[in-house]
């Protein structure tokens, strides 16, 4: 009974961040309207979610801004537009910036004069000098910062530990794990986890997750890592985002047992925004071609490309990215 009764707790240092524009707007070009995004900031405030994620901070010298939605680049000015001047005090905004696809130093202006409050740095780990970079540089003008290290199921434990030190010493205040294959499973999630905290423990910083669903596993892989002590938990709506999506935003909020989180504005979203948006055929969610890429430990595009092309030779497809 002692350990039902931890299960039915809940961790105030719990943060649930949105991430629905921004790895949702990778299902359909950032696409969204603003009748959507104003709708799901709204949802976010009345859900009494703790951060909503704007998209990225693209370069638009890198980027051609007519083949995307606004949320590819999500300027001060976009975010502006959706929240108006009377910006919520419960829900705080970020973006993501990508290394070396980012101006950062120009287009992420100080903290006073932006409705940013998180900038997300997501990097591979052979980047992790520029990353650096990029956190002191947002630290300086006065965000939040968390940094996410992608793909760390190919990378070497010896290397990733390289990583997690520079980061202790830097000024970021959260460290993402990032399942960015959906391959993990909640064995490997615990031993993730342990192997993070020597560092975060020791450095005084904030663990996140943020899961991929190729093997139905982002709500597993999700709550594993909050019974091990992570705290900042990433989902989204209707588990919207690349290929086979993420942790759902309606299954967390269901599981965590904290009572400044409600989910009756979450079905209603679902119900006029998620639903609409899978009827007008925007595709996204497990399917076998992304458990393939994630027992395999791939990247999705390739499953995405066969999603795109409306292929259903599953087995010729397993051959080709398998090498049988």
């Amino acid at each position: 009974m002692k350990e039902l009764s931890k299960l039915m707790e809940f961790r105030p240092s719990i943060k649930v961040l949105d991430a629905t524009l921004r790895d949702g707007g990778l299902v359909n070009d950032f696409r969204f309207t603003d009748e959507f995004a104003k709708a799901i900031y709204q949802t976010n405030i009345n859900a009494g979610v703790d951060y909503m994620e704007f998209g990225y901070r693209a370069d638009k010298k890198m980027f051609d801004a007519t083949k995307f939605g606004k949320w590819k680049f999500s300027s001060d000015d976009d975010i502006l537009s959706i929240i108006g001047n009377e910006k919520s005090p419960q829900l705080k905004l970020a973006i993501m910036a990508d290394v070396g696809r980012c101006d950062y130093k120009n287009d992420i202006q100080d903290r006073k004069n932006s409705p940013v409050d998180l900038i997300r740095i997501a990097t591979y780990i052979q980047n992790m000098p520029s990353a650096i970079e990029m956190i002191e540089d947002a630290k300086k003008k006065g965000y939040e910062v968390s940094c996410n290290i992608m793909a760390i199921s190919n990378a070497q434990e010896s290397d990733l530990g390289i990583a997690l030190e520079m980061l202790g010493k830097s000024p970021v205040d959260c460290i993402y794990i990032v399942d960015s294959f959906g391959s993990l499973y909640p064995e490997q999630i615990q031993r993730l986890v342990h192997f993070y905290k020597n560092y975060a423990d020791r450095y005084g910083k904030s663990l996140g997750i943020h899961a991929h669903n190729n093997q139905q596993l982002a709500f597993a892989n999700t709550i594993e890592s909050v019974s091990d002590g992570v705290d900042w938990l990433d989902a989204t709506y209707g588990s919207m985002g690349r290929g086979a999506g993420n942790c759902s935003m309606e299954l967390l909020l269901g599981f965590l047992k904290n009572p400044k989180y409600h989910i009756f504005p979450v079905i209603e979203f679902l119900e006029k925004y998620i639903a609409e948006l899978k009827k007008e055929g925007t595709v996204w969610g497990y399917d076998w071609q992304y458990m393939f890429t994630g027992q395999l430990n791939q990247h999705p595009k390739s499953a995405i490309d066969y999603t795109k092309e409306k292929r259903s030779d599953l087995a010729e497809f397993y051959k080709e990215i398998s090498h049988e």
